[in-house]
């Protein structure tokens, strides 16, 4: 089988409809370790090969628009762009419950409150108190949400002309907003990340690094600072909760 480099030269000199092909084969095992990282985050009724064949939409598109003067590898380039397209998706579909996203809302209100009143991250026992739970009810409501913190705006992705991880919301194109007045509402959210990720824990910042920087899976990260999967998934879903809370506070999105 030829290497993905001859391929590669063999289109840019003749744009061969069958060699493209040949070369989108090459990265469907690309597609499939993206849909199947993600699909850890989803609920079992969303269907893997589903996931799999949207991928594969945001890799022709990826392919449709990769410029390969950049000095970006192709990977580094696609894989945003397949997640975004499964994202999308999952997105249009509306596949998550409006009371989960009512209890996500009511998290994020109730950890940005406790912030701001206590002056540093709330524990779950405090946060468990501000929502009139259990601790044990907590950590069940913690778990319902956390797939739909995979849908946040505030995802930290590689950006287009780089590896400079970017927010996800810089990403989507929409020409009503590309004034000067939404260039520096972009530029202000962007530096606002900054000081909200600073904001976070060590171990909340540790998670977050893990999971968007270095790509590993919560099995993995839990391994790695040598706690529970399920402990992992809570502190990445209470960060993010924390992170969209802190934006849409300071932005009203």
């Amino acid at each position: 089988m030829k290497a993905k480099e001859e391929i590669w030269q063999a289109y840019r000199q003749t744009g061969d409809p069958v060699v493209r092909e040949e070369l989108l084969s090459t990265y469907l095992p690309l597609v499939k370790n993206v849909a199947g990282r993600m699909a850890m985050g989803f609920p079992k009724s969303v269907e893997l090969s589903d996931l799999v064949n949207t991928g594969v939409i945001g890799l022709i598109e990826a392919f449709g628009n990769f410029d390969p003067e950049r000095g970006v590898k192709f990977e580094t380039y696609a894989v945003p762009r397949i997640r975004g397209a499964i994202l999308d998706e999952l997105r249009a579909l509306d596949w998550v419950p409006r009371s989960t996203r009512a209890r996500s809302r009511e998290i994020e209100r109730a950890l940005v409150f406790l912030e701001n009143d206590l002056g540093r991250t709330p524990n779950n026992d405090e946060l468990a108190k501000q929502l009139d739970m259990t601790l044990a009810e907590l950590h069940r409501a913690l778990g319902d949400v956390s797939s739909t913190t995979i849908l946040s705006l505030d995802e930290m992705i590689y950006g287009e002309d780089d590896n400079r991880q970017i927010p996800r919301i810089e990403t989507i194109e929409n020409q009503a907003n590309c004034s000067i007045i939404g260039a520096i509402e972009k530029d202000e959210l962007r530096a606002y990340l900054v000081v909200a990720i600073a904001n976070l824990t060590e171990q909340e910042k540790l998670v977050i690094a893990l999971y968007y920087f270095e790509e590993l899976t919560l099995k993995e990260i839990g391994e790695v600072m040598s706690i529970s999967e399920s402990r992992v998934s809570q502190i990445h879903t209470k960060s993010i909760l924390k992170l969209r809370g802190m934006v849409r506070e300071k932005f009203g999105l």
